[in-house]
């Protein structure tokens, strides 16, 4: 049999004082003092190799470096606020978890390092870490690209944003693809069932939109949907107002087109419908003209 313990020992126990008040317990110490140990204003004065725990899980602060060699160095977790490395070699390290602030990577080279869930913010960096070191998952690579870009949008770089802004694309597109069609064990796991439907519908507005304009990001492929729409007005104008056995009639029809489009023309007695989607075409294709116009320059 258990000792009784009285209700002032019992930690879980509330008490009551000889006024009444009730005492609630203490809460247990969860919360411990963790090993990350802050360095700061040093500089890097030899090349470093082969240190896979010594440097990880610390917060650099002003350090310094010099044409200098990191091989094999584990940075995991840790944080750099404004470091200046220039012109360094970084050669299979890991930064995974890494957070990256307002830090000068002027000319320094990645090659093999690990960059899963790492954030850059204010950073100046080379945009050729793009194509290089992002992670191969598709969920990371994404995460990668989509920090990389808002940096750059920080630092004003317009031409490195529209680099990143292409990778951050493709990696979605594929990402999508694979949460429905792919029997890999992650995205089995994660999207099982009927969970693949609404991804399958993600995957087939992203392509839909990427098809006619580039996701707000491609001038050619909505010149391109344009130039589609003057061919199926060519084609209906052609079935029902001439020969369709005549391919001049085809090329006539086309050469028309445009008038038709911008509304500046009617060689024919078009119907209502057809009209009204014309239009509507036309705006919508203006207004996606406009937006990748204003996304443009706004970035400049």
């Amino acid at each position: 049999m258990k000792d009784d313990i009285p209700p002032s020992a019992n930690p879980d126990t509330a008490t009551a004082n000889p006024g009444g008040d009730t005492i609630q317990p203490e809460p247990r110490k969860a919360l411990k003092k963790g090993n990350r140990e802050v360095i700061t204003d040093l500089y890097v004065s030899a090349n470093v190799e082969n240190e896979p725990k010594d440097y990880a899980f610390k917060v650099y602060v002003r350090l310094n470096a010099k044409k200098m060699m990191l091989k094999n160095v584990s940075f995991q977790h840790s944080v750099f606020d404004a470091c200046y490395f220039n012109n360094c070699v970084f050669d299979s390290c890991d930064f995974t978890g890494c957070r990256f602030i307002g830090c000068n990577l002027h000319q320094s080279a990645f090659s093999g390092c690990k960059f899963e869930y790492a954030i850059f913010e204010r950073c100046q960096i080379d945009d050729d870490i793009l194509e290089r070191e992002a992670p191969r998952e598709e969920n990371l690579k994404l995460r990668f690209a989509r920090s990389l870009r808002m940096n750059f949008q920080q630092i004003g770089d317009a031409k490195a944003v529209n680099r990143a802004i292409s990778h951050e694309l493709e990696a979605t597109s594929s990402y999508l693809k694979k949460s429905w069609a792919s029997s890999e064990t992650y995205y089995r796991n994660k999207y099982p069932g009927w969970k693949k439907l609404p991804q399958f519908i993600k995957w087939l507005e992203f392509r839909t939109l990427d098809a006619i304009w580039g996701n707000g990001e491609n001038t050619l492929k909505l010149l391109r949907s344009i130039l589609v729409v003057h061919v199926l007005i060519a084609l209906y104008d052609t079935y029902n107002f001439a020969n369709p056995w005549d391919l001049k009639a085809y090329l006539s029809s086309f050469i028309v087109s445009p008038g038709v489009f911008f509304g500046i023309a009617t060689p024919n007695p078009y119907p209502i419908w057809f009209t009204s989607i014309i239009a509507a075409t036309r705006l919508v294709g203006f207004a996606f003209l406009t937006a990748i116009l204003v996304k443009r320059f706004g970035r400049r």
